[in-house]
């Protein structure tokens, strides 16, 4: 069973059917309890960090997140905002805690070139590392789709960057690290390549 957790700033529908379309069992999960039954979790979400993070100290879950995921261990997908709220610290509109689950800081994308503007909205090959089980038979250079105005900057020694993306300047386009995979890119917006990703992360026993 995969929970995709619902705190009012996920994409849920797309998540689920993406999820539904390779034969996964879904449930949203909305209170700490229904964590239980789950064995795996998606964190999705779209929009700003600061409202992200309201929304998901509002839900409740966060402690029941940091048990099953920290401290059982339980494998996990943040996608795009879901994926920028595991770091300890977001610089968007102000300094807003995230869920210090990785050595990292949000901060907004800096595009060395005048003409790419922000959001970075489109189809943007990604890098991944050689031999990532996340991005198996994916290819040297899969094309994932992005929305996105901020990303995860990592401090300088974690090792957890498995992709990155070129916008006037390399980012972290994914994380492994432990149980905890992320994206910034969105798979269930990138077609049969996103699905194929999908099926990578569920197969994965981290």
């Amino acid at each position: 069973m995969i929970g995709v957790i619902d705190y009012g700033r996920g994409n849920l529908l797309s998540v689920t059917n993406a999820l539904d379309s390779i034969g996964e069992e879904v449930t949203l999960v909305s209170n700490p309890d229904e964590l239980q039954q789950c064995d795996r979790i998606v964190l999705p979400g779209v929009g700003a960090f600061p409202a992200g993070m309201q929304s998901l100290v509002e839900s409740g879950l966060i402690e029941a997140l940091t048990e099953h995921v920290i401290n059982q261990g339980k494998p996990f997908l943040g996608i795009c905002l879901g994926m920028q709220l595991l770091a300890m610290m977001g610089h968007e509109q102000n300094e807003v805690p995230g869920l210090n689950w990785l050595d990292s800081e949000v901060s907004r994308l800096a595009p060395s070139e005048p003409s790419l503007k922000l959001p970075h909205v489109g189809w943007n090959e990604t890098i991944p590392q050689p031999d990532s089980p996340l991005f198996k038979n994916l290819g040297k250079a899969p094309v994932f789709y992005y929305v996105h105005s901020y990303a995860v900057g990592l401090n300088e020694n974690s090792n957890a960057a498995e992709a990155w993306c070129d916008y006037g300047g390399n980012f972290v386009a994914a994380i492994r690290k432990d149980n905890i995979a992320a994206t910034q890119f969105h798979p269930e917006k990138s077609q049969d390549i996103g699905i194929r990703f999908l099926m990578n992360w569920v197969d994965w026993k981290p």
